[in-house]
């Protein structure tokens, strides 16, 4: 099934957005301050590829990116979740909501009064 280019581009302006606010995020900022800083003293003057720095600054960077997806990711659940949900509350088309009423209005179960 295709989508529409327009829920393409929303999922997609949606997906910019969380990640710009995962990006941001005050929780991930320790994270992001230690890599920076373990990238810092990485390029410090030594054997990068055989330094503990390089190696510090690698677990710090694939921490914080898996932090950064875990957040990503839940948040995608989170709206999906919330796509399901409007998409199910969308109203019936005419045609529909007249056979609905119609079901509704009349009551094939007569009460039994005695």
């Amino acid at each position: 099934m295709e989508f529409p280019s327009w829920f393409r581009s929303a999922i997609q302006r949606r997906s910019e957005h969380v990640l710009a606010q995962i990006e941001r995020h005050s929780d991930l900022r320790k994270f992001r301050i230690e890599e920076s800083l373990a990238y810092d003293a990485l390029f410090s003057g030594m054997d990068k590829m055989g330094a503990p720095e390089f190696m510090d600054w690698e677990d710090k960077h694939h921490f914080k990116l898996a932090m950064e997806n875990e957040r990503l990711y839940l948040q995608g659940i989170k709206d999906g979740a919330q796509l399901v949900l409007a998409l199910l509350a969308v109203p019936v088309s005419p045609g529909d909501e007249m056979v609905a009423r119609s079901n509704t209005e009349s009551d094939p179960v007569k009460p039994n009064d005695g």
